[in-house]
Order: C-alpha cells, then structure tokens, then sequence
C-alpha cells in the first residue's frame, strides 16, 4: 500500500466521522427537550432513538447494494444530500410543533447518515493492512468522539438557556441549528463531489481467496459481531438517552442544563477513550480491551442501579469512557479476512445498530413503570454479550 496515496482520502473520510458524531450528540438532548416543549412522556420521546437508529435497519442493506455497484464515493455523496435534506426538515417540523414531523426528519436524516457509516466504517479498514484496521478505525473514531461531545454542549446552551427555560415550547434554536448543519454538509458534499477517491478491491486486502469463498454466514466471527454489534449499540444508546432523566431525578441538585453538560462531559470522555484505547491497541489486542472494558462496564452499571448521589451519576459518566472502543473493534472484528463479501458484510454489522431503536424503548418503558435507576440492568446485560465476544466470538475460524 502506498501510504501517500491513501493519507488524503483517510483524511476527508475522518471528518465524516465527526458530522455524525456530531448529529449523535445533540440526539439525546432532543430527547429532554421535546419531552418538555412538546410535552411527551420518556417512553414516546424514546421513538426518536427508534427513527434514527431505525433508519440505519431499513437503510444499510440497500446503501451496501448500491456501493457494490457504484463504489464508495457515491454511497458517501448519496449519504450527505440525505443528511442535509432530513436537517432541512426540521425547519417544518418546528414550524408545526409536530413531533411525528421531526420523527419523520430524523428518519430521512439518520438514513443519510447510515450511507456514511455503511461507506465509511470499510473504507477505513480498507486503506491499509488487515492486521492495523482495528487500530486505524479507532482513530478514525476518535474523531466521531469530537462530534459528539461537542453536540451537547452546543445544545444545552441551545435548549436550556434562559430563553429556553422561560418558554419550554420554543423551538427556534432547534430549527437553527438544523438549518446550519444542512448547509455546512451540502459544503461538505460538493468538497467530495469533486475529490478523487481511490476505489478499494476488498479481495485485495486478505491473504487467502479461498478462504473468502465460503458463504458470508459461515464467518462465525462476522455473524456473531452481528448480533454484539446489536446489543452494544442498544446499550450505547441507552446509556445517553436518559442520562439527562437519570440525573435530574438524583434528588442532587441537577437541573436541565446541568445535566447536558455532565453529559458533555461523558462524550469527552468517550472521545479521550478512543484515543487512549487507539495508543493501548498498540501493546493490548483488540479484543482483550474489547473484553476488559465489558466488564469494568458491567459492575459500572450496577453502581448506576445502586443509585447513590453522586457515585452514581459519576460511574454513568465513567460508562463513556469504557464504552469507547467498543463500536470500532467490534466492526473491525467483524469484517476482519471477508474480502469481497466485506461491503455487503458492513451493511449488516450497520444493519444491528437498529439495537439503538429497540431497547431505549424497553429502558423508557421500565424508567416509567419502575424507575430509571432500574432501567439500567438493561445496558448492563447488553455488555455480558458484548464481553462473550471478546473473549471467543471474535476468533476467525479457518476451516
């Protein structure tokens, strides 16, 4: 591999990264806020998690199909106009006070957004060696972290400003922020529109064709990142979608704006645990991390539960951080050896994301009839499943 030849186009396909990192984080401060403007009960303001994540579901299998047939840099340019377009909706949406429109707007949205994961996330691991694609996808990654700390930030001074909290119905500030970002990505658009993008053969990029020739299902180490890519978006999803509720309902002093901003403070650390996790890649094997911060996770969740004043809130806040590497290792693991099977085989590990649409759901349901303490034994077995893999499912089984 010529490593010139590739720098650039890694470099342009990283800064997608960060523009749906950073629709991702102003995601979960909608959730609160159109609880509250549009006065809407946790479990139905959870359908937003189902429409952008359900959007990756029905969107994936068909953005791989016609990557297959056009190549890369057209699924990404597909992608962008999407996510302008389902950006500019929201400007309607807000007009009407309709929360079924901006369900709708997400969804065309989040459908952009699941071209440019289904593009992105392969052609990271593609440019450049099989044995680093762990590695180089993390720290592509990293900057997906950078978005979406950033997204809450921006919102909390947004939604829970002093403007905001005198008038919980206003939703000026959500059609602004809407209309900018459909602008600046149909600038990003015309920068791809006219760059040169190397077209990859995925058959170049594994030692064994014969290998390769097996039916994709028989890859156990595929077919099971499947079903842990499920389960760990479920659990990142779930995690931040009612962070806010979690905290303000910690009979601790945290209002509205508090909370988005300790939330803002979880996805920094997410983004320093990409980066840390990238530099620890280097002496510790991906799934040795992968499996290590599963658990550390787990007993995290169950302080979360214990709900105790500010060690609670505090280990919520730590779950970002070990939930860092999770996504890309997982999806490197899973694509690892697949050579031309590996554009169809992203689309299904992008397809699993639809766990984000699920169990949120299943977690407002819970928070509603329990408490949201209580909701978080939900997360706390997606990661049990997500250690299972780390420890055996990722194996590549060559027979």
């Amino acid at each position: 591999m010529a490593k010139n030849k590739y720098l650039f186009p890694l470099i342009m396909i990283t800064s997608l990264f960060f523009m749906w990192g950073f629709a991702y984080g102003l995601l979960d401060v909608l959730n609160k806020h159109f609880q509250e403007a549009l006065n809407i009960t946790k479990s139905r303001s959870t359908l937003l998690q189902a429409a952008y994540f359900g959007a990756y579901f029905l969107v994936a299998l068909p953005a791989g199909i016609f990557m297959n047939k056009y190549g890369y840099k057209k699924g990404i340019i597909m992608g962008l106009i999407l996510y302008a377009v389902g950006a500019f909706l929201f400007y309607p949406a807000a007009e009407q006070s309709s929360f079924n429109a901006f369900l709708l707007a997400l969804f065309i949205l989040a459908s952009g957004l699941a071209c440019l994961e289904t593009a992105a996330n392969p052609y990271v691991t593609v440019l450049g060696t099989p044995e680093t694609s762990a590695t180089r996808l993390n720290l592509s990654q990293c900057f997906n972290g950078v978005g979406s700390f950033l997204g809450p930030i921006i919102a909390s001074y947004l939604f829970f400003g002093e403007k905001s909290s005198t008038d919980n119905g206003n939703l000026d500030s959500v059609k602004m922020i809407y209309v900018v970002i459909g602008i600046l990505v149909l600038i990003v658009a015309a920068i791809f529109v006219r760059t040169k993008l190397p077209e990859i053969k995925d058959n170049e990029t594994v030692s064994s064709e014969v290998f390769n020739q097996k039916p994709l299902f028989s890859h156990s180490n595929f077919s099971l990142g499947v079903v842990t890519q499920f389960f760990y978006v479920a659990a990142q999803v779930g995690v931040a979608t009612l962070f806010i509720n979690y905290c303000t309902e910690s009979h601790i002093g945290i209002d509205n704006a508090m909370a988005a901003k300790l939330l803002s403070i979880g996805l920094i650390l997410f983004t320093a645990g990409r980066f840390i996790g990238t530099a620890l890649m280097r002496v510790i094997k991906p799934n040795q991390l992968l499996a290590t911060y599963s658990v550390v996770n787990v007993l995290l969740c169950a302080v979360v539960m214990w709900n105790n004043a500010w060690l609670s809130v505090y280990s919520l806040m730590a779950l970002f951080f070990f939930m860092s590497i999770m996504f890309p290792t997982i999806f490197a693991l899973s694509i690892k050896d697949l050579g031309q099977h590996t554009k169809k085989a992203s689309s299904f590990v992008i397809m699993s994301i639809v766990g984000g649409a699920l169990v949120p759901y299943v977690m407002g349901t819970i928070a509603d009839h329990y408490s949201t303490p209580i909701s978080y034994v939900v997360p706390m077995i997606c990661f049990i499943v997500v250690f299972l893999y780390g420890i055996r499912g990722y194996k590549i089984i060559k027979n």
